[in-house]
């Protein structure tokens, strides 16, 4: 079955926009990779500064050929020169779950 890589970010009320901006500009740049499942920037609600971005891959040799490769450059994110721009994030975790069940929706 798949895995799931959940990115947890901290961050500031006055940063989530910067991150949300951020992520729609790099839109495409992990759908088309080998092993990509499915992916999600989830918003907290209330009570939290911590978003979660949910990827799910074939295995973790998918992801991590993601990571060693397209997913170094798609967290470049600089100018041409090279500059990096502040992070929107103050503090990054990463989780790593196999899937052992899953559902969906019946179809009629």
């Amino acid at each position: 079955m798949s895995i799931v890589k959940i990115n947890v970010l901290t961050v500031p009320e006055e940063q989530r926009e910067t991150l949300e901006k951020r992520f729609a500009a790099r839109a495409g740049a992990v759908e088309s990779s080998d092993g990509f499942e499915w992916f999600e920037l989830l918003r907290p609600v209330e009570g939290t500064d911590t978003y979660l971005v949910y990827t799910r891959w074939r295995s973790e040799e998918d992801f991590q050929n993601w990571m060693t490769g397209r997913g170094q450059s798609a967290h470049r994110d600089g100018s041409a020169e090279g500059e990096r721009p502040k992070p929107a994030a103050t503090d990054s975790t990463l989780w790593s779950f196999e899937v052992v069940q899953q559902a969906a929706p019946k179809q009629d």
